[in-house]
């Protein structure tokens, strides 16, 4: 049985991540707050923006492709939604981008690579 595609950046799938976590905020004008009464009045111009923790250990070369990836002001990331389990396309960025060496033999380095991918 093949795996699910969990991510696909500008058109390339992206190798199975380590961990995979999605969250969904909300975005809230200034026009919400506690009011005077001390209850909270949210004033919602946004929902379901999605934030997508991965962490993928990896070979040089998809460390490479990783590091261009971060450099990108914007990535059409397709994403896998775990309510419908559908990939869903979005712009996204790359943020809290981390490297981390987790071994190097003689045959080449494993790379722990993590990172959150932001929604615009």
């Amino acid at each position: 049985m093949a795996h699910l595609q969990y991510l696909v950046f500008d058109n390339e799938n992206i190798p199975m991540p380590a961990s995979y976590s999605v969250s969904l905020s909300d975005v809230e004008a200034d026009s919400g707050g506690v009011t005077e009464a001390g209850t909270t009045q949210r004033d919602v111009v946004r929902e379901g923006v999605v934030q997508i923790g991965v962490t993928f250990r990896v070979s040089k070369k998809w460390l490479n492709k990783f590091s261009a990836y971060k450099k990108m002001a914007s990535i059409t990331v397709g994403y896998l939604d775990m309510e419908t389990m559908n990939i869903v396309n979005t712009q996204m960025y790359i943020d809290g981008y981390q490297v981390k060496l987790v071994s190097d033999t003689s045959y080449g380095s494993l790379w722990e690579v993590s990172f959150v991918l932001k929604e615009f």
